[in-house]
C-alpha cells in the first residue's frame, strides 16, 4: 500500500496495514505505527513517533525543524499517539531543545492550516479548527475545542472542556469548562452545552455555574475567589480541578 512515487528512507519503521499515497516523504528517524494512512504530499520528518492508524492529508508537515530562533541544534522529538487525523496543510514541529520533544495525545482532530509549534503538549480528544495556531510551549488540556482562526500565545495553559470562540486572541489561561471569546480573550460563560454533550452530571454542572459566577461576576480578586469557591461548594472533582488549575497560573487568566 505505499504508491511508487513516495520516497521513504530506508532508516524509517512502517508500521503494519500502512498506506502511503503519491509524493509523500518520510524521512530517516520516523516511525509509523500500524494503519497509518498518507493521502499524498504528506511530509514527516526528524525524530518523529506516530502511533497507530493515524490519517494525515495532503501538504500536512509533521515533524520539521523548530521555527524557534533559538535552536541550538542537536536531537529533538516529536511524538504523536493513536487515531489522529491532520487535514490538509497542518504543520507540528519539533521541539527546540536537546532531548525535548513536542507531545500530541490520541483521537485529536487538527482542521486545515492548523499549526502546532515546539514543546506544545496536547492532551487527548481535541479539536482545533482551520488555521487556529498554538505558539511555542501550550499545554492544552483533553476536550479543548478551538474555532477558527483562534490564536494562542506561548505558554498558555488551555483547561479541559474548554471553547473558543473564533478569531480569540488568547494571551492568558484559559480555564477548564468555560467559554472564551474576544481579542484579548475573556470569559464569557460556562461551557453549559459542551457539559451536557459529555455527559457531566447535574450536580457538577451546577456547582461549576456557581464557581463561574465567583471568579468572574462577583468581581473579587482571584486569591479570595478561589477561598470562597473552597468554602462555600461541597467537594467535587470538577471544581477542585478548576480551583487548582486557576491556582497553579503564572500566566493569569482570561477572566
Amino acid at each position: 500500500m505505499i504508491h511508487p512515487t513516495a520516497i521513504i528512507h530506508p532508516g524509517a519503521k512502517i508500521g503494519d496495514g500502512c498506506q502511503i499515497g503519491p509524493y509523500c516523504v518520510i524521512g530517516e528517524h520516523v516511525t509509523l505505527g500500524d494503519r497509518c494512512q498518507l493521502h499524498s504530499h504528506v511530509v514527516i520528518d526528524g525524530h518523529t513517533k506516530l502511533g497507530d492508524r493515524n490519517e494525515i492529508f495532503p501538504f500536512a508537515a509533521l515533524g520539521l525543524k523548530t521555527q524557534d530562533l533559538k535552536w541550538k541544534g542537536g536531537i529533538t522529538r516529536l511524538e504523536i499517539g493513536n487515531d489522529n487525523v491532520f487535514r490538509e496543510a497542518v504543520t507540528v514541529h519539533s521541539a527546540t531543545n536537546e532531548g525535548d520533544a513536542t507531545v500530541v495525545g490520541s483521537h485529536n482532530l487538527f482542521l486545515t492550516h492548523v499549526h502546532v509549534a515546539h514543546d506544545c503538549i496536547l492532551g487527548n480528544h481535541i479539536i482545533m479548527s482551520g488555521f487556529a495556531g498554538l505558539a511555542g510551549h501550550v499545554v492544552v488540556e483533553d476536550h479543548a475545542i478551538f474555532g477558527g482562526y483562534v490564536a494562542v500565545h506561548q505558554f498558555c495553559r488551555i483547561g479541559c472542556h474548554s471553547m473558543m470562540g473564533g478569531c480569540t486572541k488568547v494571551v492568558q489561561d484559559v480555564p477548564p469548562y468555560m467559554i472564551v471569546d474576544g481579542n484579548p480573550g475573556e470569559t464569557r460563560a460556562l461551557n453549559k452545552v459542551g457539559l451536557e454533550r459529555r455527559g457531566f452530571s447535574e450536580e457538577s454542572r451546577e456547582a461549576l455555574k456557581h464557581a463561574h459566577r465567583i471568579l468572574f461576576r462577583e468581581d473579587l480578586a482571584i486569591s479570595n475567589a478561589l477561598a470562597k469557591i473552597e468554602a462555600e461548594l461541597p467537594p467535587n472533582p470538577e471544581v477542585k480541578h478548576l480551583v487548582d488549575f486557576v491556582r497553579a497560573s503564572e500566566r493569569g487568566i482570561s477572566k
